[in-house]
């Protein structure tokens, strides 16, 4: 089948840009322009995907101490029918654990130095379900949380704070006090540090301490645990799940999932995605407007093959069309070119920042400085699918006004010097 002649002169003229050159060869000035759309297009895949793998692994490592959703008591007591709810709970076709558990906060004391700290208690039979606590802690620490004993879990910056290690004994001052006749006391309890445990993520592990569940109800003075603790098949349907429990579970309950609990830093990282999209579409879109002053060139040193097509009978449309289909050519291989280059360096930066780092001697992520020490990187199709089209579509607004201009060329005018 025989391609339209629009095609085959707007092909042809991608690739040799000069009567001279025309021996197969991209054109320099197009390679320059395919080169500029491939590098913004390569740029744009790269920072989006690794921004995509810091949120992954921030949120990955947040859900290590953070549940799904978690369900409390309006007035912050017990909850009543804790295994009625527990049962209600499960029957939920995307829940596959629940646990129950205590929060409060208290402080926390070795000697003179004294911390305020978030206590949570725990059932380290039923916690597994909820959160990952092997991947925290070495394996068998939440184990010896045992009723009676006194045991306490803490934060590993938390720990290191207090310079307490597994072994040493901490103090736990519980809020409000005991009414004696000297005044009032405060609640103190003695709690031995059976291990740490560490998420990777500095607000939790500066500031929470785990004891079992009896233990804390115990020092705490209530009646049994304040709340429940979900995990889900998909934790992004937690804010879905949250507000179909709140209509199907018996009782009035206060149901938080945990894209409430972290709304701010999951806005933050939102917005600054969005901004560096923004960004780095303008890379694209100059390097797409590139393609402006070559096609103006290319139309400039055609016209006499202009001239000659319209006294042959072709239509400014059909000029208009060869020099479209050469700015869309130049437009498609540049996006192709760098959706192949970015998703080739983002499917292999954990083999590429390596590389790198032992050639320059360095290191981009040091461990002292941050939560992670390799370059995550998680490409999506919702960022992909977008930065294509949007190259495409400059590449193609680029091509109309030269386009235009060669189709308005007057065939007695471009042939009076030929």
């Amino acid at each position: 089948m025989r391609l339209p002649y629009e095609l085959q002169l707007g092909w042809r003229y991608t690739r040799a840009g000069r009567a001279t050159r025309r021996n197969g060869f991209i054109s320099f000035i197009s390679g320059v322009s395919m080169l500029g759309i491939a590098l913004g297009v390569a740029a744009l895949i790269i920072v989006l995907s690794v921004m995509n793998g810091f949120q992954k692994e921030v949120r990955d490592r947040m859900l290590g101490v953070v549940s799904h959703i978690e369900i409390f008591s309006r007035d912050g007591q017990a909850l009543q029918s804790l295994d009625q709810i527990m049962a209600a709970a499960r029957k939920h076709p995307e829940v596959v654990g629940a646990a129950p558990f205590i929060n409060t906060q208290a402080l926390i004391a070795r000697g003179e130095d004294m911390k305020g700290t978030l206590v949570r208690g725990i059932d380290p039979k039923l916690e597994p379900e909820v959160t990952d606590i092997n991947g925290i802690a070495s394996k068998g620490t939440f184990g010896k949380l045992v009723p009676g004993q006194f045991g306490i879990v803490l934060g590993a910056e938390l720990a290191r704070s207090l310079f307490v290690q597994p072994g040493d004994q901490v103090t736990l001052v519980a809020p409000g006090g005991q009414v004696t006749p000297a005044g009032v006391v405060p609640r103190l309890k003695q709690f031995t540090v059976v291990g740490t445990f560490d998420s990777g993520h500095y607000e939790y592990d500066s500031a929470l301490a785990m004891v079992h569940e009896q233990d804390a109800a115990k020092v705490f003075r209530l009646e049994g645990p304040t709340g429940i603790r979900l995990k889900l098949k998909n934790l992004n349907e937690a804010r879905d799940v949250a507000d179909q429990l709140a209509v199907t579970l018996p009782g009035e309950f206060l149901i938080r999932d945990w894209t409430r609990q972290n709304k701010t830093w999951f806005a933050a990282v939102q917005v600054e995605k969005r901004m560096m999209f923004i960004i780095l579409t303008l890379i694209v879109a100059v390097a797409a407007f590139n393609l402006v002053s070559t096609l103006v060139m290319t139309v400039t040193d055609k016209r006499a093959d202009i001239a000659i097509l319209r006294t042959l009978g072709s239509s400014p449309r059909s000029i208009m069309g060869i020099f479209v289909v050469q700015g869309a050519m130049v437009g498609v291989i540049g996006t192709v070119a760098g959706l192949l280059l970015g998703l080739g360096i983002a499917y292999n930066i954990d083999v590429i920042v390596p590389f790198l780092e032992q050639l320059f001697h360095a290191s981009f992520l040091p461990k002292d400085i941050y939560l992670i020490s390799k370059m995550p990187s998680d490409p999506q199709q919702s960022d992909i699918v977008p930065i294509a089209i949007i190259s495409l579509v400059l590449a193609f607004v680029a091509t109309l006004y030269p386009s235009w201009r060669a189709s308005r060329v007057n065939p007695a005018e471009a042939l009076r010097y030929e």
